[in-house]
């Protein structure tokens, strides 16, 4: 472990930085994957809240991919030697929304890189922080963790249930079916076998059922919070990811907004009223 973690440590403080347009049409797709009937994508139209990840796509050659979907390591992210990687949560700061037709760039700096002792096994901690410019400056800056974890073993335990909040002022049912998760991947060309793959996701990674996407459970969490409050502009965001959702089980994402309208707490649940994902949003 000590030589995994002294070459590891050797990239933090690494960058890169990539350019990508704004265009209408996964926008477009998103709006339409979301059920919703927005009809202001144009030129110059605001995104909502992380909508940007529907750019900068990991576009790594066929060649180029790993057994997982995921493109292989060892170029920006770390050669860490544990098969499993999960994207455990961020934290975003909003400055100022992208718009359609802008020229954006976005710089990323992997900031550490952590080895720790689990009840499964050994864990890695990869932090990258994302900054997202246009040619007026900053829109948002993004710190994600990464998790890669050993090998997953036949009747390896789910984390254990853990009890999501009792009252919810706004509530909303999913229904996260095939179609949905393959959208999901395809808008965001996440190669990721546990999402559309079931023989892989049931015998290599020993899930029950496909895997519904993290961040697909970040962005329908500021979707209800949109839909609720329509006024409220999201200033800051964070979530993090407490236990898998799968395909064909029914959830429900859900909202709790503070008493001085300055944030919001969400959180995703499963049908047997687990805590899936937790989130705040600082508001204005």
């Amino acid at each position: 472990m000590n030589n995994d973690a002294e070459l590891l440590q050797s990239w933090v403080g690494r960058t890169e930085s990539h350019s990508d347009l704004v265009t209408a049409v996964p926008v477009t797709a998103l709006a339409a994957m979301l059920d919703r009937a927005d009809d202001q994508i144009k030129i110059g139209a605001e995104l909502p809240p992380l909508w940007h990840w529907l750019y900068f796509l990991p576009l790594a050659r066929q060649s180029e991919v790993g057994p997982d979907g995921h493109p292989q390591r060892g170029g920006f992210m770390p050669p860490v030697p544990l098969p499993r990687r999960m994207w455990a949560g961020s934290r975003l700061r909003f400055e100022r929304p992208l718009c359609i037709g802008a020229q954006i760039t976005k710089t990323s700096r992997i900031t550490d890189v952590q080895w720790k002792q689990g009840r499964s096994g050994r864990l890695a901690f990869v932090q990258v922080e994302h900054c997202i410019e246009d040619a007026s400056g900053l829109l948002l800056v993004e710190a994600q963790d990464i998790v890669y974890r050993e090998a997953a073993q036949a009747g390896d335990p789910l984390p254990a249930p853990q009890a999501a909040p009792a009252k919810a002022v706004w509530r909303r049912e999913i229904y996260p079916d095939p179609v949905l998760l393959f959208r999901y991947s395809a808008l965001t060309f996440n190669g990721h076998r546990i999402h559309y793959d079931l023989p892989y996701a049931i015998g290599v990674e020993h899930y029950p059922e496909r895997v519904v996407h993290g961040p697909l459970i970040a962005t329908l969490l500021l979707d209800l919070l949109r839909r609720e409050a329509p006024q409220q502009r999201v200033m800051a965001f964070s979530f993090r990811a407490v236990r898998p959702l799968f395909q064909g089980a029914p959830f429900h994402v859900c909202g709790q907004p503070a008493s001085d309208g300055k944030t919001a707490h969400l959180w995703a649940q499963d049908a047997d009223g687990g805590l899936a994902m937790d989130a705040t949003a600082e508001l204005a």
